[in-house]
């Protein structure tokens, strides 16, 4: 046993780190929502500020956007030339996904002043990745109503988890430990 633990020590060291790291974040995201009270920013002030940033971005292209909560659930609801088109909801305001590649970064750390500097930028890249998300599938939304299930359950998540993907391969080729053990 203690073999076959000396064996895979980085391997237990990725997946303990990894979930406790993932733990943490989920658990004190869950209490930051809890709190939220949704009296100025409704329903939580991430999910409105991606809102209010999408709707933003959908003016520079010259569409008339507006966001407006949503009065049956906690959503925000996103308008373009008077059409409702989509919602905004707690998912889609990228922090899940920036949790998860938080997690992966700490558990594949490298020096901590990169690996400080990885999360912020991947964090902003990734960010601002969904904005563009929660654009062009409006828009899509707007133009393709029909293309509903294809463009909001395979098209963009594909695209953010992709792009999370591919700043973890960056990351553990580039400036992980593991890189390091193994040469």
């Amino acid at each position: 046993m203690k073999k076959l633990i000396s064996k895979y020590k980085s391997v237990i060291k990725f997946i303990f780190s990894f979930l406790l790291v993932y733990s943490v974040l989920t658990i004190t995201y869950k209490f930051y929502l809890q709190l939220s009270t949704g009296e100025k920013y409704y329903p939580d002030y991430m999910t409105y500020i991606v809102a209010q940033q999408s709707a933003d971005l959908l003016h520079d292209l010259d569409y008339r956007a507006q966001v407006i909560p949503h009065p049956n659930e906690a959503s925000i609801k996103l308008i373009i030339n008077e059409k409702y088109v989509a919602r905004v909801i707690e998912g889609c305001n990228s922090v899940s996904v920036i949790i998860l590649f938080v997690s992966f970064v700490i558990a594949f750390s490298g020096h901590f002043k990169v690996t400080v500097l990885y999360i912020f930028a991947g964090s902003v890249l990734i960010y601002i990745a969904n904005l563009f998300r929660v654009v062009i599938l409006s828009i899509g939304l707007y133009h393709y109503p029909w293309r509903k299930d294809i463009l909001h359950t395979v098209i963009f998540p594909g695209i953010i988890y992709g792009m999370v993907c591919l700043l973890w391969v960056f990351w553990v080729n580039r400036f992980s430990n593991i890189k390091k053990v193994n040469d």
